[in-house]
């Protein structure tokens, strides 16, 4: 099956029209119509080749949202017409210790987990992603969504910033009585906030920027604290069970990890370009203090996350743009606000 699509040819050419072949369908496969499909940052840094080992021509998106069109002869869980979601991973060895855990993200297979694009397919071939018409999944990689139609542009990039954001939250045990920290309000962060206040927990958001004070309290956020402010950052010193760190920039961590109580842990899902300083180790032994990272989620996390943004209606803030804005509204690094970009098929 043919389907039009939006890539690149090189790290220096614009993303433009392209015809891919999609597999034919396998006993587990479900065929998707793409209804809508999230602008990642992470879509910019594979395209421009700022990660290693891009592959060309790339067609980026992981966070899809669609129609079932066709499902294999084996599939159960899915029908024609159903409403279901694509994000990061589209296979997995699903046989080693993770992926047991249902942990796919952390495969210990050879290769790893698939990723819906730029990663090995069987043929020899590489992934596709989801800046086009179709797409064809292993069933197991497919999500229900059950959030009203009228909402789905908005819950494509749940499909990355919300499971990005709700792994660690649910992790570390956020919830009714912790005090947690998100920095930076971006794609990622902005998720953050509004799933940690409906996890019950205080919220305080850090942010470099004054202009985003209204919109972090607008998102949930208890309190919200400049960055810059040394003074304002210092009144929170020991205080917070946990941070949720998004920034994807090189930064001095040691500025929050002195905000941390005992036993307390900042977790990092922001990927810079560069390395962070290195951390004073005297902040983590003096307060037994963590510093860890985490990556995506597991599928059976990320249809829990699906769930419960459903049930509280919860969807990411997004401004919708045509696929052929796709060049203007985002690689050239210009970000749109709200903080997370959606696109509409529209070729």
């Amino acid at each position: 099956m043919t389907t039009k699509a939006y890539g690149a040819s090189s790290s220096t050419t614009p993303l433009g029209p392209m015809i891919l072949k999609r597999r034919a369908l396998k006993p587990r496969d479900v065929a998707i119509d793409i209804l809508y499909c999230g602008v990642c940052h992470s879509d910019v840094h594979t395209v421009r080749s700022e990660w290693p080992g891009t592959l060309y021509p790339c067609v980026p998106g992981h966070e899809i949202i669609g129609r079932v069109t066709a499902i294999g002869k084996d599939v159960t869980r899915f029908k024609t017409g159903q409403i279901v979601g694509v994000g990061c991973m589209v296979d997995s060895c699903r046989t080693c210790a993770s992926c047991k855990d249902d942990l796919e993200q952390y495969c210990e297979g050879p290769k790893g987990f698939t990723g819906t694009y730029n990663g090995a397919e069987e043929n020899g071939d590489h992934t596709y992603g989801g800046y086009a018409e179709h797409i064809v999944v292993d069933d197991h990689f497919v999500l229900s969504i059950s959030h009203d139609e009228k909402d789905l542009a908005a819950v494509a990039p749940l499909l990355c910033a919300g499971i990005t954001t709700w792994s660690p939250l649910r992790h570390w045990g956020t919830g009714p009585g912790k005090k947690v920290g998100v920095v930076g309000i971006g794609g990622l962060g902005h998720m953050g906030i509004k799933l940690a206040r409906a996890l019950g927990a205080h919220v305080v958001a850090f942010t470099s920027s004054d202009s985003k004070v209204k919109d972090a309290l607008q998102l949930g956020a208890h309190e919200v604290v400049i960055s810059k402010d040394a003074n304002a950052v210092a009144t929170h010193t020991r205080s917070f069970d946990f941070i949720l760190n998004t920034v994807a920039a090189s930064h001095n961590l040691d500025a929050f990890m002195t905000l941390l109580k005992r036993d307390g842990t900042m977790t990092l899902v922001g990927a810079p370009s560069t390395p962070h300083p290195s951390p004073t180790i005297m902040n983590l032994i003096f307060g037994r203090r963590s510093l860890g990272g985490s990556l995506i989620g597991g599928i059976k996390e990320t249809q829990e996350m699906l769930d419960f943004c459903a049930k509280h209606q919860i969807t990411s803030e997004i401004e919708l743009i045509p696929i052929q804005e796709i060049n203007t509204a985002s690689f050239p690094y210009k970000r749109l606000t709200p903080p997370m970009t959606g696109w509409l098929k529209a070729m």
